[in-house]
C-alpha cells in the first residue's frame, strides 16, 4: 500500500542545503522528493562528470536526510523516465501519496522558476514557495540593490557588502585601509614557483551505475567520462576541501589567482588545472556549502595564521564570493528573461567545432579546452581571458557561447553562468556587468602564462603566416567596434596606438584577421 503524506516538499539538485530551516524538525507527514530528471540532464549537452556529480550529490543528500529521520523519496532516471517533465512527475506524486500541500524552494534558474510558478498556480491544493536560505542577499534585497537594464559596477557593490555584513572591516573602514588588492594579485607562475604548487585534494566516488544510467537513457553528454568522480559530494567532503584550500592554497591564492601554466603535469601530478584555486564552486552552487561558511573559514585562517596568509590573499578570495558571486546573481534576476537575448555587438559566427575536442594548434586554447573536457573545470581567467576572449574577438554568437559554458563546467548553473558569459566575457549586454570589453591580444596570454613557449604560433608576430591569431583578431575586433569603445577612457590608449599605424599596416592586420576568421576551423 502506498504511503500517504499531507505535505510534499521538492528539493532540486542544486538545493542540497542541510542547514535549511525545512530540516530543523522531523515530520513523518512530510515527504521530501529528490529526483534525477531527464529535463535537467538534457536541456543542454552537459559534461558527463557534471551530471555524475549532481546525481551522486543528490543521492548522498537523500541518504543523509533519511539518516536524520526525514521521509525521503529519491528517484533515479529509471524512475522518472515515464514522465515528460517535472510538473508531470509532481502531479503523479501528489495524487499517488494523497498530498494536500506542496512546497518548494525558489529555483535559481529563471526557466525552472517559471515552470514551478505555473505548476504551483495550477494546483487545487495549497502551495508555498520559500527561499533557499543560501545567499548573503535575500530575494527582496536583490530588487533593492539592482535595477533592470542599469549598469552596475561590482566594486561599489562589493564595498557595500563588506560594510553590510562586516567582512574584513575595521570599524567603518576596510581592514588594512584598502578595499581591493587586485593590483597585487596578478603574478605569473615562474619556473621556481612550479614545484611549490600543491597537488589537489581529490575524492574517489564510483559512479559506474550513474554512467550506465546516462547511457541507458541516451542522455547526450560531452567531456571525458570517469568512473572515479574526483569532486566532493557531501558536506563532510566539501569541508575537507575547504580546509585543504585554507591550509595549502590560500597563502598564495591572491598572488597567483590569475596565473596559468601548462608545466605542472609533466610527472603525472595533475596540478596545472587546480593551482591555488579552491575548486569549491560545485559545492557552493549545489548549496552543499554556504558562502558565509566558506568566507568565515577563510578569514579565520587569515586571522590565526597572519605570518602565512596576507590580507591580499584572503581579500582576493572574499571578493570572489561576497562580491562577484552575489553581484552576478543580482544582475541575473533583475534582467531576466531579456538578458538571455542580448547581443549588443551583433556577433553571429558559429563556435568552432574544436571547442568540443581541443583539436587546435593554439596552445592556450588547447590547454583550456582539453582541461575543461577532462575535468569539467577551468579557473576564472581561463574562462574569461582564454576561451572567452577568443569568442569575443572572433565574434562568436553569444547563445552558442552560453550553451558551451553552461554545459561544460561542473559549477555552471544559469544564474551564475549567463551574466559571466554574455555579460562579463562577451560584452553582449552592452556594459550592464562590465565597464569595458575584456578583449586581449596574445601578449596577455604571454604575460600571465607559459602557454606561448611551445605554441605552433609566435606570440610576437601579428601578420606573418605563423603569427598568433589572437593578435590580428584583437585589432580587428577593436577596429570594428570603435564606435562602441572609442569613447571609453579605459581603451583610449588602445585606439591611439591603432591610429598610429599606417593605412597599409592596418590593412595587413585586418587582412590577417579576415584570413583567420575564414579559416577558423583550422586554427
Amino acid at each position: 500500500m502506498t504511503a500517504t503524506y499531507s505535505r510534499l516538499r521538492l528539493i532540486l539538485g542544486d538545493q542540497l542545503n542541510a542547514s535549511h530551516s525545512w530540516f530543523r524538525e522531523q515530520d513523518d507527514d512530510t515527504l521530501y522528493v529528490i529526483a534525477e530528471l531527464h529535463q535537467e540532464a538534457s536541456y543542454v549537452p552537459h559534461h558527463v562528470q557534471k551530471v555524475c556529480a549532481f546525481f551522486a550529490a543528490m543521492s548522498a543528500f537523500a541518504q543523509a536526510l533519511q539518516q536524520a529521520g526525514h521521509r525521503v523519496l529519491h528517484l533515479t532516471l529509471d524512475d522518472t523516465a515515464p514522465f515528460s517533465d517535472l510538473p508531470t512527475l509532481l502531479t503523479h506524486l501528489i495524487e499517488q501519496h494523497g498530498v494536500s500541500a506542496f512546497e518548494y524552494q525558489l529555483p535559481d534558474e529563471y526557466r525552472l522558476r517559471e515552470q514551478m510558478l505555473v505548476f504551483a498556480s495550477s494546483l487545487s491544493i495549497a502551495s508555498k514557495a520559500v527561499e533557499s536560505e543560501h545567499f548573503y542577499l535575500s530575494e527582496q534585497a536583490l530588487t533593492r540593490d539592482f535595477k533592470q537594464g542599469k549598469r552596475h559596477r561590482m566594486e561599489a557593490f562589493y564595498r557595500k557588502m563588506r560594510v553590510r555584513f562586516n567582512v574584513l572591516m575595521d570599524g567603518e573602514n576596510p581592514e588594512g585601509g584598502q578595499w581591493n588588492f587586485d593590483a597585487d594579485n596578478r603574478n605569473k607562475l615562474k619556473a621556481k614557483d612550479i614545484d611549490d604548487v600543491p597537488e589537489p585534494l581529490l575524492f574517489g566516488h564510483d559512479v559506474t551505475d550513474i554512467l550506465a544510467r546516462i547511457e541507458r537513457h541516451k542522455i547526450k553528454v560531452i567531456g571525458k567520462p570517469d568512473s572515479n568522480l574526483l569532486w566532493p559530494i557531501t558536506r563532510t567532503q566539501a569541508n575537507e576541501l575547504l580546509t585543504f584550500f585554507c591550509q595549502h592554497c590560500l597563502p598564495n591564492f591572491g598572488r597567483f589567482q590569475d596565473a596559468m601554466t601548462g608545466q605542472t603535469d609533466e610527472e603525472g601530478k595533475r596540478k596545472q588545472w587546480s593551482l591555488y584555486h579552491s575548486r569549491l564552486s560545485f559545492a557552493l552552487n549545489s548549496k552543499i556549502l554556504s558562502p558565509q561558511h566558506v568566507v568565515d573559514a577563510a578569514i579565520h585562517h587569515y586571522h590565526t595564521r597572519p605570518d602565512e596568509i596576507s590580507l591580499a590573499q584572503v581579500e582576493g578570495f572574499v571578493r570572489q564570493i561576497i562580491g562577484w558571486r552575489e553581484f552576478i546573481r543580482g544582475i541575473y534576476w533583475v534582467n531576466m528573461p531579456e538578458y538571455a537575448t542580448l547581443n549588443r555587438l551583433a556577433a553571429t559566427r558559429d563556435l568552432p567545432s574544436w571547442f568540443w575536442t581541443g583539436n587546435t594548434k593554439m596552445s592556450c586554447m588547447k590547454h583550456a579546452i582539453e582541461q575543461s573536457l577532462d575535468y569539467a573545470y577551468a579557473h576564472h581567467i581561463q574562462r574569461l581571458m582564454i576561451t572567452g576572449n577568443f569568442c569575443l574577438i572572433s565574434g562568436i554568437e553569444p547563445a552558442q557561447v552560453d550553451e558551451w559554458y553552461l554545459g561544460i563546467y561542473i559549477d555552471a548553473i544559469e544564474w551564475v553562468e549567463l551574466p559571466n558569459t554574455r555579460g562579463m566575457s562577451q560584452f553582449a549586454d552592452g556594459g550592464i556587468v562590465g565597464s569595458k570589453a575584456y578583449a586581449a591580444s596574445g601578449n596577455y596570454v604571454k604575460k600571465m602564462s607559459d602557454y606561448c613557449g611551445n605554441c605552433h604560433y609566435k606570440v610576437v608576430k601579428t601578420t606573418e603566416d605563423d603569427a598568433c591569431p589572437l593578435n590580428a583578431l584583437y585589432w580587428h575586433f577593436m577596429d570594428k567596434h570603435q564606435d562602441d569603445f572609442g569613447g571609453n577612457p579605459r581603451t583610449k590608449m588602445v585606439y591611439a596606438n591603432w591610429n598610429k599605424k599606417t593605412d597599409d599596416q592596418q590593412k595587413a592586420v585586418l587582412d590577417k584577421a579576415a584570413h583567420s576568421l575564414k579559416n577558423i576551423e583550422q586554427l
